[in-house]
Order: structure tokens, then sequence, then C-alpha cells
């Protein structure tokens, strides 16, 4: 049986400024969700599923992790000291996309979004088919039973995650009550059809989308491989083509600004479709080399 999770989220997507939130209050007192030295709802000024919220989304984002130093406590992970140095307030697109990655690739804390973007194959899809075709890879997988109710608010949830609320609500959003997900800027789900709740998976801009990130969550998929099929970067499940909704052309292209800078090397030679990493560098010094560039910038 598959570990799996759902609905960890309480109903709650990301709000923006939470991560930030959770990330300094954890730097001050490590035990700050477990309600060691006071009220974690006071500390945080959230109300108490926000609270459980929040402690999910740190960890289900890759930012922070638990474990147990006489009672459980949260730390940052390597990857979230780098983005609280480099953007506390997670404005950057870089930063959003990688909390995406951490995100979609987390298939055991976040099976829905997992399931989502790597198993789901349908481009356009209304709620109910996403639901039933979850419902369907929970049974395959083994993961037990879980309720209508459940899945229902997950997918929910997820879409939430991507769809900002000025395309999905049909009243007016004021800015005094816009409250998005961070990871809505990245614009990966739309609506085709508001009326019949048709929704879309929607392509990443790769203008938008910076190589050296690209390359961080190719290196950290693939740590000590110096040879990747393109084939598996696009199509295989955790790939960055079904992560970002890509197709081969657009893979390319940012493959190719990797080679321009001399990370990589495109080979589609002698019946061979492979990218060779051809600099020494791991995925925490392509982000640091990201952050270090936008400052430059």
């Amino acid at each position: 049986m598959e570990k799996m999770k759902f609905r960890g989220h309480e109903t709650f997507f990301i709000r923006k400024g939470w991560l930030n939130k959770g990330i300094r209050n954890i730097l001050k007192d490590p035990y700050v969700f477990m309600g060691v030295n006071g009220n974690p709802s006071d500390i945080l000024g959230l109300g108490t599923n926000m609270v459980k919220s929040l402690r999910y989304w740190l960890q289900a984002v890759g930012l922070t992790r638990e474990k147990m130093l006489g009672k459980k406590m949260q730390e940052l992970t390597e990857v979230g000291v780098l983005i609280n140095e480099n953007d506390p307030y997670i404005e950057e697109f870089g930063t959003l996309a990688l909390l995406h990655y951490f995100l979609a690739t987390n298939s055991e804390n976040a099976t829905t979004w997992y399931f989502f973007f790597n198993v789901f194959k349908n481009i356009e899809f209304t709620k109910e088919e996403l639901k039933t075709q979850l419902k369907n890879y929970i049974n395959i997988k083994g993961g037990g039973e879980v309720s209508e109710r459940v899945l229902e608010d997950d997918c929910t949830c997820l879409l939430n995650t991507y769809i900002p609320r000025i395309k999905s609500s049909t009243t007016k959003v004021t800015p005094e009550n816009n409250i998005d997900c961070p990871l809505g800027e990245l614009n990966l789900v739309d609506i085709v059809n508001k009326k019949e709740k048709i929704y879309k998976k929607a392509p990443i801009l790769i203008e938008n989308l910076n190589p050296l990130i690209v390359l961080a969550m190719i290196l950290y998929e693939y740590p000590n491989k110096k040879e990747i099929k393109i084939s598996a970067l696009l199509s295989e499940e955790r790939g960055i083509g079904k992560l970002f909704n890509l197709d081969i052309i657009n893979l390319l292209k940012l493959l190719y600004s990797l080679e321009r800078k001399n990370y990589i090397k495109v080979v589609r030679t002698a019946g061979l479709d492979v990218i060779r990493v051809t600099k020494d560098i791991d995925y925490l010094q392509c982000i640091s080399e990201y952050y270090n560039s936008m400052k430059n910038n």
C-alpha cells in the first residue's frame, strides 16, 4: 500500500504572506506549531485550522521538515534556507516554480497534486472528471478508502491553488478580499468555460522560467547522472515536461538556453536524444546562482 495524504490543508490553500510568516516564527521558535511555548493561534494570528494548514503547507512545498528533538519541531530545509535568505517574501517567479516543483512531486503528502500533474492525462477537464480519475488512481495504488467529501475538498483546493479568484469568481473581486495563492502566478491551470466549469492545464510561460531553476529541478531529480534522456524530462512522472505542462518545443528551448550558458550539452545525433551535464554543479548551487543573477539584473 502506498502512503498517501489528503486534505492536510484543512481546505485552505496557501495565502499570500503565510509562508513568510511561518518561516519567521519557526526561526524564532522551532516548536511554534506544537504549542510548547504558547498558543500557536495567538502567536501566528491564525485560526486553529489555519495553523494546521500552514504547518502542512510549509512541509508540502519543501520549505521545512519536522523531526523529534524532545518533542516534534520544525526546521528549514536547505532550499528553505536559500529562499529565506534571498526571497523571504516569496515573490520571484523562480521561487514559485521551485515550490510548485516540490509540491507536485510530493506523492506522499500532496497526493492529489502529484496525481494531477504527473498521472492525470486530460488537458481539458471538469472537477468531476478529475475526482473520478483520482479515485481510480487511489484504488489502483492501494491507497485505501477516501471519502467523497475529502476528494472534493482536495480537488477544490488544487484548483484554488492555481486559478486566481478574479478568473474563477462570478462576483467582483476587490483588492481587499484578494486572498489568492501565490502559485496562481504560474498560470498552470486556466478556465475554458466558466459556466460549464471546464478547466484546462496550461503550459508555463517559458520566458518567465529561468533556466537555472530548470537545471536545479533536473539535478535534484537526477543527482548523480551525467546523461539524462530528453524523453524522461518530457514525459516521465516528476519530469519538468509534466510538471509545467511543456511540449517538446518549449522543453528544448529551455534546454538550449542552458546549453548556451555552458551548463549542459544537448545531444541529438547518432540516435541519441539526451542532455549531458557539463558543469560540476548541484541543485543548491543552481538555486544560489539564480538568486545571484536576479540581484545583478
